[in-house]
Parts: C-alpha cells; structure tokens; sequence
C-alpha cells in the first residue's frame, strides 16, 4: 500500500458529470483536483468516430460489460446494459443522441421536496452546456462547451416516415429541447465536424492542461475512507501494476462512477443497507438503505421492416459504398460514419386523455439482428423502436462480495408492474401504424420482426419479453430527496446523507427517470453539482 499527496477534491468517474466536475473545479487554479478513471485514455479512433460505437460499446476495455439479473418478465435473459469505461464515460460509446427531456420532470423532482431542480432552476445549467445556434436564445445555449449540431445527412425514407407521422396527426417539431417536446422530427447529436463530442473532449481536453489537475487512468477506485462519518480519501487499484495506493482529500471525495459503478463503490466502502453489507462481512460506516435502490431504465422494443426501392445503411455499410462513404467523412462531406445510430425521434402518447407524451420512439433506415444494436442485417431494412418515458418498474445494484473487481448484481424488474407492459404493447402498435403509413409504402416491403403472426396484445408482449433490450439509460440507484425520505441517498445539495465531505454528482442521483435520454440530464447535474460544490456557503455537517 502506498499513499500519495493530498488533494482538495478527488473525483470517482470522468463521464458525462465527472468530466465537467473535473473542468469545473480546477478552472480558477484554487484547488488541487484528482480525477480518478478505471478506464483507459480515449485514444482509440472508434472513440471519436459517430459510427465508431458499433465496435466499442461491446469492447470491454472501453466499456464495463455488465448484464441485467435474470428476470422472469424478460424471460430470463441476462441482457446487456454496457456503462462506459474512458475518459467521457458513456458519452465516448453513447448514441449520440441530446434530449433534454421534458420540464415536467424537472418540476417533479423539486416537488418532491428538492429544492432548486425545478425546470426554470436547471435551465440555465442546461443552456450553460450547449453551444447551439439555432432555436430560442432564451432556451437554448449559444456560448457552451459542447457542440449541439443537426444532422447534415439526409434520406428518403426519413422524409417519407416523418411525412406519414405527420399524416397519423403527430405534427414536426423541429426543437424538441426547446418550449416543448410533443412530435416528429430529427434528432440533435453531440457530433461536430464530424467527430463525436464526448465530454472528454469537450471538458477534460481544456482542462488537462492545467497544472492542479491530475489524471488517474486505469485507477479503480475500490474504497471511499471515512474518520468516523467524515470521508477523508480513496483507496484504488492500479489495473496495470496491481498496487494499492490511498489518496486523501482535504475538501471532499466526489462520486461519479455512474448509476451501476457508484452503489457498488459505496456498499463496498461500508455505505448501503445493513443488511446487505453485514450478509457479506463489510464493516458498516453507515446504513443507508437507499443505496442501490430505485434502479431505473428504459426498455425498448424494435419493429424491423424489409425495405424496397431504396438503399439503406445495411448496404452503405459494405463494399464499395462504404469507401465512399468514409472518402466524405475523411473530406468532412455528410456521411453515415458521422452519423447517431437514431436518426428520426418520435414523442407521442399512448392514449389521448394524457397530458404529455409517455413514450419515446426512434427511427433510422438501417436495421440490426434480432433487434440488437451491434450487427447489420444482411437485406435493406429500416428500423422503428418505442420505450415507455416514465417506467414505474424499479429494480436494484447489489455487490456479492467485497471484491471490487466482482460484477455486483444489476436487477432493473423491466416489465414488473403491469402498466409498463401496457404501454410498451401500445408503443409497438404505433410503431407499426408509422411503419405502415401511405407515405412510407414506397418502401415497406413486409414485416420482419416481430411479422405478421404476431398480432394480439398477448403475441406483441411476448415479442417484447424475447427481444426487448435496454436502452442503457440507468438511473437513480443514489436517490436524492430529504431527510425525511428514508430511501434518499443525497441531499439536494448532493451531499450523502448523514456523511461529511461525500457528494454523489452523477445520473444515480435522479429521483425519477427522466422523459429522455439521461445523458443530456446527467451533463446538467454535473455543471449544477459544480456550482453546489463552490458555493461558499456550502456547509458539512
């Protein structure tokens, strides 16, 4: 065991908050700041390049491989739910994709007695973010350090969907991030020039220059130490030589290890339910019985249609066509290499009487095996999935031993509670009704998956059960609320309940799941969380 200097903040996790934490908190050059990555540097060029995902989201010297318990709603699959594992977390491997969500779930979050994380307060941290030229100033950012861009490749068969939403009464929303997010249209992407823009690129490579912060790469954090309930430093592993080494901190230890990585870290460090850690032997800091409860995430379903008369990516991706399409990108022409894996999005309802939209849906002209996201098919196909927005099924993160390089268990209980099966057979219904739009015959052949004999409500959620996956948006296993609530994890200051010097800044701090992809909101944590950790008035205790 060795120890190394002291630091004013550590922080666990370089993703989409810990990246910007990191650039946060050593701008001014008052604080010496360590940031810790279990991960490697992001030098592979996959990382950079959109399309790159594809080979990288299932390599698992990029991204933790871990899978979902089995669950008897899912018929017992262990399905996969890769977090990243890099600089830029899961925003070096993610879809790219920028979704705010709705101000409505902002709202929800400050009324369940979270101060300061109603929609008007998160808004500026959301602007702070983006650096956007188009959409309403008042909305939208125009001088942030991340690029926000619309997608500059356009297709045939994403005109003809998006017109036969249009003719189904869906109207095109050109900003869904803007005053509201209810209708069709292209998604923005965190790409520019054609590169992926993770936040290690947009925050940590301005950063890194500077000489008060240190970067730890291959460093896995194994424990948080504690004097008493005050957090003081963090012992890690260094995955290349083996050694242990404590680092200490004078300020705080910052957790942003994501909603898998930072329950496992605290139950590892004696923080969690009491039961659990004395089941195998970790000697209990504090019982918080929230810690790895509340899991959430979304569980999508894909309906695949053979196309006719037109070419999709399953055959620009091959051949010939592919090296013209990576002469455009080299040329920085548009390209499907600088495209998101979802082009089109869908927010809809399921029935009328709602009052905003509960499911989310994505289009694109290409189409993977089984559904899955990793392998083309071998025919031109296009590709329509829906998850429910607001799932009410809630699951847990469990370590199993206190080895930290063990796999804890992951159980999201996709498809527990009754209404979630419900509205998921509803989104694949309007996703067939899309496909099967006047506009769209053009160039729908058939169905592939789930295919014609699939048509009652039974055939559809057994589909669903089969070959629904995650949409790797986990969530909310560090839960913040109030002292009152006794599941809450952090404070609305993001500090750890009933613990000194111990933030958790990262998407494990949602009190509900957002209508969206999380990425977006974890990013608007991250610069919030940084304005918390500075305040000066800002007190522990």
């Amino acid at each position: 065991m060795t120890r190394q200097a002291d630091f004013d903040y550590i922080i666990i996790g370089s993703g989409a908050a810990g990246a910007i934490l990191a650039h946060r908190l050593s701008a001014d050059g008052r604080f010496n700041v360590c940031l810790l990555e279990a991960g490697p540097k992001d030098h592979h060029p996959f990382l950079h390049v959109p399309a790159g995902f594809i080979k990288m989201i299932f390599n698992p010297r990029f991204a933790w491989q871990f899978k979902t318990a089995p669950n008897a709603q899912t018929c017992e699959r262990e399905i996969p739910i890769p977090q990243g594992r890099t600089l830029g977390g899961s925003t070096s491997i993610n879809g790219l994709v920028f979704n705010r969500g709705q101000q409505a779930d902002y709202d929800h979050w400050a009324n369940l007695g979270n101060s300061g994380w109603d929609y008007q307060s998160v808004l500026p941290y959301f602007r702070k973010i983006e650096h956007r030229k188009e959409g309403d100033e008042q909305l939208r950012g125009r001088d942030g350090l991340l690029p926000v861009s619309d997608i500059d490749w356009t297709h045939p068969i994403c005109e003809a969907f998006i017109e036969g939403a249009e003719q189904q009464g869906i109207p095109r929303n050109p900003d869904y991030n803007g005053a509201y997010q209810q209708g069709v249209g292209y998604f923005q992407r965190t790409i520019h020039h054609g590169l992926r823009m993770s936040t290690a690129r947009a925050y940590l490579r301005p950063a890194m220059r500077r000489p008060n912060l240190t970067l730890l790469c291959n460093s896995l954090a194994t424990r948080v130490l504690f004097d008493g309930k005050r957090a003081t430093g963090v012992e890690y592993l260094d995955l290349k030589t083996r050694a242990l080494t404590r680092l200490t901190a004078r300020r705080e230890i910052i957790v942003s290890a994501g909603a898998v990585n930072t329950p496992k870290l605290l139950q590892l460090s004696g923080v969690g339910p009491r039961e659990l850690l004395d089941s195998i032997n970790i000697p209990i800091v504090h019982d918080l019985p929230g810690v790895g409860a509340n899991l959430k995430d979304h569980y999508s379903v894909r309906i695949v249609g053979r196309v006719r008369n037109s070419t999709t990516l399953n055959e620009q991706a091959r051949g010939l066509r592919l090296v013209r399409q990576i002469a455009n990108w080299l040329c920085r022409r548009p390209s499907i290499l600088a495209l998101s894996p979802s082009l089109v999005h869908i927010f809809w309802k399921s029935t009328e009487e709602l009052e905003r939209p509960d499911l989310q849906g994505v289009f694109t002209p290409a189409s993977y095996r089984q559904g899955y996201v990793g392998m083309l098919d071998d025919y031109p196909g296009m590709t329509c999935g829906f998850w429910q927005h607001r799932p009410r099924s809630s699951g847990h993160v469990h370590i199993t031993s206190a080895d930290p390089l063990a796999a804890p268990i992951v159980q999201p209980n996709y498809l527990k509670e009754s209404e979630d099966r419900e509205v998921l057979v509803k989104g694949i219904r309007l996703a067939r009704r899309l496909l099967a739009s006047k506009a769209l015959s053009p160039y729908m052949d058939t169905e592939a998956l789930p295919g014609a004999d699939h048509q009652s409500d039974e055939d559809l959620l057994a589909y669903a059960r089969r070959y629904g996956v995650s949409s790797y948006h986990l969530n909310g296993t560090a839960r913040m609320g109030p002292a009152s609530d006794s599941m809450a994890v952090v404070d609305d200051q993001l500090r750890v309940h009933g613990l000194e010097n111990l933030r958790v800044i990262d998407s494990s701090i949602m009190p509900e799941i957002p209508s969206a992809n999380i990425c977006a909101a974890t990013m608007m944590i991250g610069e919030k969380g940084a304005d918390l950790v500075l305040q000066p008035s800002t007190v522990h205790g």
